[in-house]
Formats: C-alpha cells, sequence, structure tokens
C-alpha cells in the first residue's frame, strides 16, 4: 500500500482565515471612514462662491417678478424672497426665524409664508404677521438697474 501525500493547509496560497481577517480589516477600515468623514466635512468650511464675499448679485428681471407676486432666489449660498408689491421691490432673507425652514410667495393672501409652521411676513417689512417666528425676516438691499433685479449682499 502506498500513502498518499497530504497537502499541507498553510502552503495552499490563500486560506480561509486570510479570508476572514481580510474581510474583519476592511470592515473596521470602512466603519472608520463612515464616522470620520462626516466630522472632517462639518469641520472643515466648503469653499463660496464670491458673491458670497459681498457685492451686486444679478437674481432677475422686472419682468420675472410682476407686481403682486414674489420669488425665492439665491444670492450666494442663501435664499433670498424678492416681493413686488405696491410700495415697490422688496427683498428678505428666505430663511425662516423659527426653525429654518425656507418660505415662499403666497399670492392667494399677498404674504410671506413658512410652510413648515404656517408663520406669515408681512412682504413690505418682513415683520411676523402670525404664527411661531420670533423675529421678523432681515431685510436685504435690492436696487433696479435698466429693468434688472440685484441684491446686494453683506
Amino acid at each position: 500500500m502506498s500513502q498518499q501525500p497530504t497537502a499541507d493547509p498553510g502552503t495552499s496560497g490563500f486560506s480561509r482565515r486570510r479570508l476572514l481577517a481580510a474581510l474583519a480589516g476592511f470592515s473596521i477600515i470602512s466603519t472608520l471612514t463612515m464616522i470620520v468623514a462626516p466630522i472632517l466635512g462639518f469641520l472643515i468650511p466648503p469653499k463660496t462662491s464670491g458673491a458670497a464675499a459681498g457685492g451686486k448679485v444679478l437674481v432677475g428681471t422686472v419682468a420675472d417678478i410682476p407686481p403682486g407676486q414674489g420669488k425665492v432666489v439665491p444670492v450666494g449660498s442663501s435664499p433670498t424672497i424678492i416681493v413686488n408689491t405696491d410700495q415697490g421691490l422688496n427683498a428678505f432673507s428666505a430663511i425662516c426665524p423659527h426653525l429654518g425652514c425656507i418660505v415662499t410667495w403666497d399670492p392667494g393672501s399677498n404674504v410671506i409664508l413658512c410652510p413648515c409652521h404656517d408663520g406669515r411676513f408681512n412682504p413690505t417689512t418682513g415683520a411676523v404677521l402670525s404664527g411661531p417666528p420670533p423675529s421678523g425676516l432681515p431685510a436685504e438691499e435690492v436696487t433696479v438697474e435698466d429693468d434688472q433685479i440685484f441684491v446686494v449682499s453683506s
């Protein structure tokens, strides 16, 4: 009877033990990456455009916002609401001071409306008319030059 040579389990290249160790290492590295990446994203601020640093920003034309209408436009990294009232064009921050929701124009009642908790703002002054917001919307400077609407950001 001849004996069959037995293979040494440690010499077969890639063993089950190495596979499990590689999977465990990958799992640990991916978990740490998922924890560290958001923290770094929070600590390192994103680069902003030049408009956020100040200056005039073109937001549209007078034809884009007819009388009695309003429109939310981006100015730098913040939204701004432009409202065309009987007193002229007004611009306010479009971020509600209550919980940070983006306000909209309500053409039915001619008010600036926060859809989150039904906060209502005066379209000429930005003052709170009703709802839970603790303060009015901060005004922003708006100018019209040759039928183009500009918001002066600070």
